[in-house]
């Protein structure tokens, strides 16, 4: 699982948050998408890596800019991940 973690300008409400997953959403096959437009964030949960620049093209479409992108793994949180160590 990977984690996608984007910073983005140009979210100023819930509106414009929901503008931003439902472009990712539609365009990108994903698990989970978490969108603030306080912190300017998006994080996205999903089985493969996901291609930078077509996150890119498909964000810009909407009118928003992505100013970075950060991939790592993703661990899921939860009781039984303390006893896996």
């Amino acid at each position: 699982m990977k984690k996608t973690i984007l910073q983005i300008d140009g979210m100023m409400c819930g509106m414009c948050e929901a503008h931003v997953a439902d472009a990712i959403r539609r365009n990108f096959n994903t698990k989970k998408i978490t969108a603030s437009h306080i912190k300017g964030t998006v994080i996205i949960i999903s089985e493969e890596s996901l291609d930078p620049q077509e996150i890119k093209n498909k964000i810009g479409e909407t009118g928003y800019k992505v100013l970075s992108i950060k991939e790592e793994e993703y661990v899921k949180k939860g009781l039984f991940s303390v006893f896996k160590k």
